[in-house]
């Protein structure tokens, strides 16, 4: 099996919820294992054109058979299956998931980046990240450096 590392993010409806049923359907995938999951943050909006509610994003740690593209291809279903619309760029969704990370591969293509290329960037996707890889590596990105500059403004624990 391999590893491989999704966040989920929600700013519409239940949003716990919303993340909860993906994570589930992840683990309903053949072959797949969600493994550890992160706590979950309600972060603000980033980079959106309208005004939106409040994210709550997580990250996980999985295991799997299915090839990236085959396992972006079931995150894309689960996505669609839960209601996501794609009108726009950054427009408020009921589920989304990203495919961060995937053991042994690195693409630049247009269906699939891996490493996700705005990883190092986000401050809602690391800081989860650093709940399942305490020493600040995940799939030998180190993203230590990066969090120190990028900070945890605008990212808050919640109870979930």
């Amino acid at each position: 099996m391999k590893e491989a590392v999704l966040e989920f993010g929600s700013n519409i409806g239940n949003k716990i919820e919303n993340i909860k049923k993906a994570i589930n359907s992840i683990n309903g995938l053949p072959n797949t294992k969600i493994e550890k999951v992160s706590n979950f943050y309600e972060t603000e909006p980033f980079g959106v054109p309208d005004k939106q509610d409040n994210y709550i994003n997580c990250c996980a740690q999985v295991f799997t058979t299915l090839s990236p593209l085959a396992l972006l291809g079931a995150c894309l279903g689960i996505e669609s299956a839960m209601g996501r619309i794609r009108l726009f760029k950054n427009q408020a969704r009921i589920i989304d998931i990203d495919l961060l990370l995937y053991e042994n591969f690195t693409s630049s293509s247009s269906e699939l980046t891996i490493p996700h290329p705005r990883i190092l960037e986000r401050s809602f996707v690391m800081i989860p990240l650093s709940d399942i890889y305490k020493n600040k590596i995940a799939l030998n990105l180190n993203f230590k450096d990066s969090l120190s500059k990028v900070g945890t403004h605008g990212v808050k624990l919640i109870n979930s």
